[in-house]
């Protein structure tokens, strides 16, 4: 790890996050690759479907800057759920 940047801050039930946000320092850091992570308050680290778009989108964006989105984590109450080793990345 090179880099570790707090992209937004959520309010209780929603984060606006864009993939131009996610890929501003990764591009100023010269990254190859990315991880993305946010947390659930709720306790719930099961992703909604905002979850799944947002990754679906910072993935194409990846693509295109050729930044390799190797993951999207979250975490709740000392559990994680990784979007790719749940196939849905």
């Amino acid at each position: 790890m090179t880099a570790l940047e707090v992209v937004s801050i959520s309010t209780l039930d929603v984060a606006l996050v864009t993939p131009r946000e996610v890929f501003k320092s990764a591009i100023l850091s010269n990254s190859a690759s990315i991880i993305l992570a946010h947390s659930h308050p709720s306790g719930d680290t099961t992703p909604s479907k905002e979850d799944v778009e947002l990754t679906e989108r910072v993935k194409n964006a990846g693509d295109i800057l050729g930044i390799e989105l190797l993951d999207h984590i979250i975490v709740a109450d000392g559990r994680h759920f990784s979007l790719r080793e749940n196939g849905l990345m």
